[in-house]
């Protein structure tokens, strides 16, 4: 029987990264598998660990685990190439398809009708997105389709006395409940799961945006096609509890983007003044 060599865990930038590989062979193949807000979903890293402990197995090369904490980090790493795999939430699938390149090829678990919210305190005054004319509000990290690019494109046109970035979704409810904004956009997921740790506080929704498509299983241009058909052929004959651990559907067609990309688009232009105080919402001239 084959010997098995588990390579021992090392640092790899601002969280820790896990390798594992079943072959002995010097020459072996090593994939770097990024992915993001791992705990967000309910999902421990221990599960992921599984996962990529399956993959390597499967094909045969050194599979690495970098997870980080917010989409702004992974876009930098998408943006380098850095990761070959990555599951991606939606905001991050549609810039890694549109401007890297990266294939989708299966579909995260989750709802085609999640959505971005706009939250106030439920004593708040402001009543339509138009109040929130020269008030000060919260954003995700850019990357983020709920947290960031939506609320932008829904709030394009206003003038805010100040866009503030809030590293996680509970720091936004956060900075709402302590009247340090006036609204803050995030997930109406996270909305629902954070919400229930601020009973002094009540929250109301004041806007909704269009549906966000699911997440995606991304590779990399870099993964060369006879990679890429193995990793997809382990994947797909994957059991059901390491389906169950990664959140993928290996027989559900990849989600559509463009109207997430629609939006991307439509925001770069005013990104620069988002960060500025006032942030005017349209494009400088």
């Amino acid at each position: 029987m084959p010997s098995r060599r588990w390579l021992l865990r090392g640092l790899l930038g601002g969280m820790g990264a896990v390798t594992a590989c079943r072959s002995t062979n010097l020459q072996v193949t090593r994939l770097t598998m990024g992915i993001v807000r791992y705990d967000a979903a309910g999902r421990s890293l221990e599960q992921y660990e599984r996962f990529r402990d399956y993959l390597a197995d499967q094909i045969q090369a050194l599979v690495e685990l970098e997870p980080v904490l917010n989409e702004l980090n992974a876009v930098e790493k998408v943006q380098r190439l850095s990761w070959a795999i990555v599951f991606a939430p939606p905001g991050l699938a549609a810039i890694a398809i549109s401007e890297f390149q990266y294939l989708p090829i299966f579909p995260m678990q989750g709802s085609g009708n999640a959505r971005s919210v706009l939250i106030v305190r439920e004593d708040s005054p402001i009543e339509t997105l138009g109040d929130l004319a020269y008030q000060a509000i919260a954003l995700g990290e850019t990357g983020s389709a709920a947290g960031y690019y939506l609320p932008l494109y829904d709030l394009y046109g206003l003038t805010l006395s100040e866009i503030r970035f809030a590293p996680t979704p509970k720091t936004i409810l956060e900075w709402v409940s302590q009247e340090t904004v006036a609204a803050g956009a995030l997930s109406e997921e996270e909305f629902q799961q954070y919400r229930r740790e601020f009973n002094s506080v009540r929250f109301r929704v004041l806007h909704s945006s269009r549906p966000i498509p699911p997440g995606a299983v991304l590779l990399s241009p870099t993964v060369d096609r006879n990679q890429q058909q193995r990793i997809q052929t382990a994947m797909t004959s994957a059991p059901a509890s390491i389906l169950g651990d990664a959140g993928y559907l290996p027989n559900a067609d990849v989600p559509n983007y463009d109207q997430v990309i629609q939006v991307v688009e439509t925001v770069k232009p005013i990104e620069a003044q988002a960060r500025q105080t006032p942030a005017v919402l349209t494009p400088a001239h």
